[in-house]
């Protein structure tokens, strides 16, 4: 168990490494702002009363690159059933404005301040009657000069958190407390690191982990049975690319969604090149509805009674059992309950795997070199 929300299987058969544990210990004790973020006592830079003026806005908008919206749209996504409200996330390069009349409550994200697709969305998008908040770091910028030339409110971004590690910080939860969720909730590090069950969860899955980079398997692939979770692992995508993709080594994590990839790649993850590792991701939803027994052929009565929740749950097992007669590597999350509370449980996971994997590899997980390099001749082409 990763906790009570949440059943976790760890890869069968590979050695747990001592000098994990060691990274961990020192990692925890050490002061680290990414991790400040992911507990209870880290100080926003804007307070609960600020966003008052914003709680009727019915129409927000998500303005913002990579880190900036990927786990936002995870948590919209993921807890959809909670939130009243409608959220638009523009994620990439638009080329011109919907005539659209209604007045939006924009949300502009950038840590530099000067990414040039969130610069030219938002001067596409922001209608005059829009109400606009800005948050970037506290230095001269493009989107610090707009927002005071459009007298926008402007919140600052914790300088030492990277954008793929934001989600805890103000760059997801105010957009949270927007939704009418309770960013209190996500805050589980300091529980979780109590937890011996979620230390052990950990330490086997980093330990595996680099066990396959040690015989080249550098593929992993999520087999993803819940709809819902498709923007947790893009999240989850950046998080791991950017983050350990360094020093001619990585990881590269590819999503496939279930049951469709069934009919797909399926194939290929069976019987192909063996250079990958698995992860099975499933939520135990029961809202769906029934299939009409009435239109079940004698074919097919196995069918009867049954609901989308029972059949994909079934259709994980089965892949389970394939991969486990064919010796395939993979690890399986079972996912209880849907709440902040679990949302925030995987994203602590996720966030200190990748640290520790990195960490154990000589790469400084938190920068992202190669591509300030596509950004910076981006420019000079465009001079």
């Amino acid at each position: 168990m990763l906790s009570a929300n949440i059943k976790f299987k760890t890869f069968k058969k590979i050695k747990k490494i001592k000098k994990i544990k060691n990274i961990l210990i020192k990692l925890l004790s050490e002061q680290n702002q990414v991790l400040d973020s992911l507990g209870s006592s880290y100080k926003y830079s804007y307070h609960n009363r600020y966003l008052t003026k914003f709680k009727n806005s019915s129409n927000i908008r998500i303005i913002g690159m990579g880190g900036s919206t990927l786990g936002t749209q995870a948590i919209y996504d993921f807890l959809r059933y909670k939130v009243k409200k409608k959220f638009t996330f523009i994620d990439n390069l638009i080329s011109s404005q919907k005539k659209d009349k209604k007045k939006f409550t924009n949300i502009i994200i950038s840590k530099s301040g000067n990414t040039t697709e969130t610069i030219v969305n938002a001067n596409i998008l922001i209608k005059k009657k829009d109400k606009n908040i800005f948050l970037t770091e506290d230095k001269p910028s493009y989107l610090n000069l707009l927002a005071s030339k459009l007298k926008a409110d402007i919140i600052h971004h914790n300088d030492f958190i990277g954008g793929r590690y934001s989600v805890l910080s103000e760059v997801g939860m105010l957009p949270a407390e927007l939704m009418g969720l309770n960013p209190k909730k996500f805050k589980q590090l300091n529980f979780l690191i109590k937890k011996k069950s979620f230390i052990n969860s950990l330490i086997s899955s980093v330990s595996a982990t680099l066990y396959f980079i040690q015989k080249k398997k550098y593929n992993s692939i999520i087999i993803n049975y819940d709809e819902k979770s498709e923007n947790l692992f893009k999240w989850y995508q950046q998080l791991v690319a950017e983050s350990l993709g360094k020093k001619n080594s990585g990881i590269l994590p590819v999503v496939s969604i279930m049951p469709r990839d069934n009919h797909s790649v399926m194939q290929l993850y069976l019987d192909g090149f063996k250079n990958n590792f698995f992860t099975f991701f499933h939520v135990n939803d029961s809202k769906f509805d029934k299939i009409k027994n009435s239109n079940i052929l004698s074919q097919q009565n196995f069918l009867k009674n049954k609901n989308s929740c029972s059949i994909l749950y079934a259709q994980k097992k089965a892949t389970e059992n394939v991969f486990m007669n064919k010796n395939i590597p993979f690890r399986s999350f079972e996912v209880k309950k849907r709440d902040e509370k679990t949302l925030g449980e995987l994203f602590c996971f996720f966030i200190l795997e990748t640290i520790l994997i990195g960490k154990a590899l000589n790469i400084n997980p938190y920068d992202q070199p190669a591509v300030e390099l596509i950004k910076k001749e981006t420019k000079k082409l465009l001079i």
